[in-house]
């Protein structure tokens, strides 16, 4: 099977300005030269983290759906990262996962982050999304989720993890290590996407976006900078892991409530 290659997205984000994100994501997109299989924007890339869905919301015909139509095809790569959609009624922080071909996919966050109130303003989503892109098994999932092993747990046999994020720098910290240890326990690659800057709301964010392996080491980190990093995913590696060291195999058997 081919290697991956993922261009992670580290960027600062306008405030409740869906033009302002826009136009600057695609200058981002436009300046990857190599080409990619996938390229992940943070969580809620048009707007930033905002609490004030009735203001912000879009439908699945909107803009920002087919921007990321546009984009993916002109980079011919999947274009992922979650947006605030409306739908039935209802608000969700819902991740798109939008092929170069226009068919789409999408995962509405599952923990809402209370702290927040975000659980006010939006429904919690009951499915997780498996995606394949060259033969290879994706779990895509949105920040707050990160906390939260069993959702995640590997049952499905996925191959990579990728978590779309707004994490403050207050628990950065937990950030980090969160990440190497979903890879660890579900002995898989995880990819942590997050923004940086300073929000509408004060909050600030200093990126630390990272590639982990299957064995919870570091392939790359971002730091506080303003870069997208591409980072390759080597497949034989992660069978490899898996053939020597089994730990799948003596996973528990549970169902989730939903």
């Amino acid at each position: 099977m081919q290697d991956l290659k993922i261009a992670m997205v580290q960027t600062a984000q306008y405030w409740e300005d869906i033009d302002a994100n826009l136009k600057h994501f695609r200058e981002k997109i436009e300046a990857i030269k190599e080409h990619v299989d996938i390229i992940v924007l943070p969580e809620m890339f048009s707007t930033g983290f905002s609490m004030n869905p009735s203001k912000l919301a879009e439908s699945m015909e909107g803009r920002t759906i087919g921007w990321m139509n546009e984009m993916a095809k002109s980079a011919d790569a999947v274009i992922t990262g979650s947006i605030i959609i409306a739908e039935h009624g209802h608000y969700y922080n819902r991740l798109i996962w939008m092929q170069p071909d226009g068919q789409h996919q999408y995962y509405d966050k599952r923990h809402l982050f209370s702290m927040a109130g975000e659980e006010k303003e939006y429904t919690a989503g009951t499915k997780k999304l498996l995606v394949s892109v060259h033969g290879w098994k994706i779990c895509p999932l949105v920040c707050y989720d990160l906390r939260f092993p069993v959702w995640m747990r590997n049952t499905e046999e996925y191959d990579v993890l990728i978590f779309t994020a707004n994490w403050p720098i207050k628990r950065v910290h937990q950030w980090c290590k969160l990440l190497l240890a979903r890879a660890i326990e579900n002995q898989c690659y995880v990819i942590g996407l997050n923004r940086i800057g300073v929000d509408g709301g004060g909050f600030e964010y200093t990126g630390n976006s990272m590639a982990v392996d299957t064995q919870g080491e570091i392939i790359v980190e971002i730091g506080n900078e303003d870069k997208t990093e591409i980072v390759t995913l080597n497949h034989e590696a992660l069978e490899l892991t898996r053939r020597y060291m089994p730990f799948l195999a003596d996973r528990d058997s549970f169902e989730i409530n939903k």
